[in-house]
């Protein structure tokens, strides 16, 4: 958690919310999806993302078009603009983890290698 705010107070002040951060990220990975795709595989509620998804769409980063199998439903589709905002934070992210990583010794790191692929098992 301590990682997680310290990464978000290096963001420039304009970034995106991390939940506008999310929808982008999930529709950059996994192409056009539902409201209720997107919410199920975050773990939210569609409602809980009904006003992130309408800014998104109103700051032109995503677009909403009718499911052409289920005309009650829209799928929504990240722009090039949506993939040009998420990789500039995930750049300015990188960046700061690099830095950070750079002042860490080789034994420091060959621990993190370690966490991390048992961090990975854990998920798994």
């Amino acid at each position: 958690m301590r990682m997680a705010r310290r990464m978000r107070s290096s963001r420039s002040p304009d970034a995106l919310s991390s939940n506008k951060l999310i929808v982008l990220g999930h529709l950059a990975r996994n192409g056009p999806s539902t409201a209720g795709e997107v919410a199920a595989a975050e773990g939210q509620r569609p409602q809980s993302l009904t006003r992130v998804f309408a800014e998104l769409e109103e700051s032109g980063l995503i677009v909403r078009t009718r499911d052409e199998r289920d005309r009650r439903q829209a799928v929504l589709t990240i722009t090039r603009a949506g993939g040009e905002v998420l990789r500039r934070d995930l750049d300015e992210r990188d960046a700061w983890l690099a830095e950070a990583l750079g002042e860490l010794g080789e034994t420091e790191l060959e621990v993190l290698r370690l966490a991390a692929r048992l961090m990975d098992r854990l998920t798994e």
